[in-house]
């Protein structure tokens, strides 16, 4: 790990606490981030996963329709009754924001005309089958645009997950034990500095009180 390389003086250590509490405070704050998120993205996978399951059951039953009715009927007259829709669906996408990640928000809307149940076709040449299997896949469009909504807002939760873990990550085993290093270089240093002036202070002490007991000797060997 590299150090810090500052100038041992108090206002450098008065600076370098300043950081170590902002550094301190952050730390905090995005661990939180980080749970909340955390908490945020498995609340999205569970509800996907509930989606999924019903989504591919439904679709399951929908392919099982689709094949029988394709075996017991015409494959033209089955392609001219789903070649012309008569409804159309649009898709609106708005934004929110979660925890500082913007994710989309789709909405569906049909548009035109949407005769018994989704079936846009007569009943003369077609069979029960094809009927059940198109309400089955009319029934999860929603499903399917709420499961590529929250894939999408899992994605992005994922990726701001991993990049605040890496600045908890870089806060905690870097930069704070940068700054306590750091500091603790600085009061070694400091502490090492008073005991030298004290030290200092002592010898010119002794020395003070040494000439002025050599100078009252002096005197008094005058005075006899």
């Amino acid at each position: 790990m590299a150090e810090i390389r500052v100038n041992p003086t108090r206002m450098e250590l008065k600076k370098l606490q300043g950081r170590y509490t902002t550094a301190r405070r952050g730390h905090k704050l995005l661990k939180d981030k980080r749970d909340e998120l955390m908490k945020q993205f498995l609340d999205v996978v569970r509800e996907d996963k509930k989606l999924r399951e019903r989504v591919e059951l439904a679709l399951d039953k929908f392919y099982r329709g689709f094949t029988v009715a394709s075996a017991s009927g015409n494959p033209k007259l089955l392609e001219e009754a789903l070649i012309c829709p008569k409804s159309e669906a649009s898709i609106s996408v708005s934004y929110q924001n979660v925890m500082s990640v913007t994710v989309p928000v789709f909405d569906m809307k049909l548009s035109g005309e949407n005769l018994r149940d989704g079936l846009n076709y007569g009943f003369a040449f077609t069979s029960g089958e094809l009927d059940t299997s198109i309400r089955e896949l009319g029934g999860v469009l929603g499903d399917i645009l709420r499961m590529a909504e929250l894939e999408k807002r899992a994605q992005l939760l994922a990726e701001e997950i991993e990049r605040t873990r890496r600045r908890v990550n870089a806060l905690e085993y870097i930069m704070m034990p940068q700054y306590l290093a750091a500091m603790k270089s600085i009061k070694m240093k400091l502490d090492e500095n008073e005991r030298g002036n004290t030290t200092r202070l002592m010898k010119v002490k002794d020395m003070m009180l040494k000439a002025q007991l050599e100078k009252s000797s002096e005197q008094e060997d005058d005075e006899e």
